[in-house]
């Protein structure tokens, strides 16, 4: 029985149960880069060399293992628009049996794949697991049962019993507590240094690549310049020990600051490796505990970096396909504007979106504070649709695949799925923005007035936020002192915060 083994551009791993009953003699692997998959939406030129190139050295590595590999190139001769299209042309190449896939991470894609099990001319289309994960779907779906609440600390709390990580043998948490995150939220001061990261030459054969994406996709957001992330496994593993070595001590502390001009921070920059199969995620977890135990990073940074992991990581994954694909069109707050042209590099004066977007155009990158809480918590405030707000994060960033992009951004990012995700939405003025680090020192807006024509955009949208969705989040309790506040304001000073915030919104593409 011969199978063609089809891979995707994020199912770089050879130890997918697509291989287990892998024979060398009649079996094959297709892997294609395809025109259709770098343009659904716009993706940044880094998205589409990092997976294209490392798609490329997959493919190099299976064929070492014995593996043969059928490898599509985006310049390929063969008349093929879309994934499917490249699929049939092998089947009617050559005869096989059956195909083999492995359970993607798009629910668009997905349901083609289904489809495909009644429509390919082969005997059998099996979709097998993606083992890839720490724990499978089933786990999350059994969680989730009979909850009235899905709040990620819970599920996060489960699997730290699952797997055992940071747990004591008597079944308690390390440290007596399970979540230190109210450690880890100083602004960067300079102390201790910077890490340094590591720098990933580029082989004569991407360069190649790079200028074709670069003739090819250059009408896309974002520069190919700065390219410097991982494309193999031995890559990936160098920047994995080097974040351990050098920046997990700081990473607690730090995760949360915003500082000017230093993107990367203490961060691990690993969510590409992870999301595109270049690193495993149990084992990237055992090893930042095994610096905890060692004595080499405090719990506080191991605890937090483990969380995003074993916590987030595995929670948003679980959520996608538990809600999909009814969850994508949620549009609970009523959202509706049009996302501003300062995403798309378009000139602003808000220092905080010119630095963030300015890192994601060079560097296909934000981390987490900058995305949710610049970036995100601006979009929030505005209004603006959450379709195109999902969009955007799922072209710009190089990690971002839709199973983990989307219920991060419409969920956490802009409260439209109603409250799943968050009990409260992540909404904040500019005063938080001033309390993680520097961006504001370095702004033309006033982050310390609210109404007059230079204060900060963040301080009006903020309280006009609360006052338009006021019927919903007023009996929150967690929400209760900010209307406090709100109604503790004279009127007139309201009134004056309301026209700035109307202003701000009519004018967004001035700011």
């Amino acid at each position: 029985m011969a199978s063609l083994v089809v891979l995707l551009g994020d199912q770089l791993s050879n130890r997918l149960p697509a291989f287990d009953d892998f024979e060398p003699d009649t079996d094959r692997v297709l892997m294609a880069e395809v025109e259709q998959e770098a343009r659904y939406v716009p993706h940044h030129p880094q998205k589409i060399l990092l997976i294209f190139a490392a798609m490329r050295a997959f493919a190099a590595r299976l064929e070492q293992q014995g593996k043969s590999v059928i490898y599509r190139k985006i310049d390929s001769a063969v008349e093929a628009d879309s994934l499917e299209d490249v699929v049939r042309h092998e089947l009617a190449r050559k005869h096989y049996d059956r195909v083999i896939l492995t359970h993607c991470g798009e629910h668009r894609l997905h349901r083609t794949m289904r489809r495909w099990q009644s429509e390919l001319p082969v005997e059998d289309v099996e979709i097998r697991a993606d083992t890839r994960f720490i724990a499978p779907l089933s786990f999350f779906k059994t969680w989730s049962e009979g909850r009235k609440a899905w709040r990620m600390e819970y599920f996060y709390r489960e699997m730290r019993k699952r797997t055992g990580l940071l747990m004591n043998s008597d079944g308690s948490p390390t440290g007596g507590q399970w979540n230190f995150d109210a450690d880890n939220r100083r602004a960067y001061d300079g102390k201790p240094p910077l890490p340094e990261h590591p720098r990933f030459e580029m082989s004569e054969a991407t360069r190649t690549l790079a200028r074709q994406i670069d003739a090819r996709f250059g009408d896309h957001f974002g520069a190919l310049d700065d390219f410097n992330w991982p494309t193999t496994h031995d890559e990936a593993e160098r920047l994995l020990e080097t974040f351990i070595d050098d920046a997990l001590p700081g990473f607690g502390d730090f995760q949360d600051a915003l500082t000017d001009g230093q993107p990367f921070l203490f961060h691990a920059l690993i969510s590409s490796s992870l999301n595109l199969g270049l690193l495993d995620p149990l084992d990237v977890c055992q090893r930042a505990e095994r610096a905890y135990k060692e004595g080499a990073a405090p719990l506080n940074a191991v605890e937090g970096f483990i969380r995003q992991i074993l916590g987030w990581r595995e929670y948003v994954r679980g959520l996608y396909w538990q809600l999909m694909p009814d969850y994508a069109e949620r549009n609970h707050l009523n959202a509706r504007k049009a996302l501003p042209w300062s995403y798309w590099g378009g000139h602003t004066d808000m220092h905080c979106i010119r630095e963030v977007v300015g890192g994601i155009e060079r560097y296909g990158y934000a981390h987490h504070i900058q995305r949710l809480m610049v970036t995100g918590n601006f979009a929030l405030l505005l209004g603006v649709n959450p379709r195109e707000v999902c969009e955007w994060y799922l072209a710009v960033f190089v990690d971002a695949f839709e199973w983990v992009e989307l219920p991060n951004t419409l969920g956490m990012a802009l409260h439209a799925d109603g409250g799943v995700m968050g009990s409260k939405p992540y909404a904040a003025s500019g005063r938080y923005i001033d309390r993680q680090g520097d961006y504001c020192a370095h702004c033309t807006y006033n982050v310390k007035t609210t109404s007059e024509d230079d204060s900060c955009p963040f301080n009006s949208l903020y309280w006009a936020f609360l006052d338009r969705n006021r019927d919903r989040f007023e009996g929150n309790h967690r929400m209760k002192m900010m209307y406090r506040n709100w109604d503790r304001q004279n009127e007139g000073k309201r009134k004056a915060t309301l026209a700035r915030a109307r202003w701000v919104r009519d004018n967004v593409d001035t700011l």
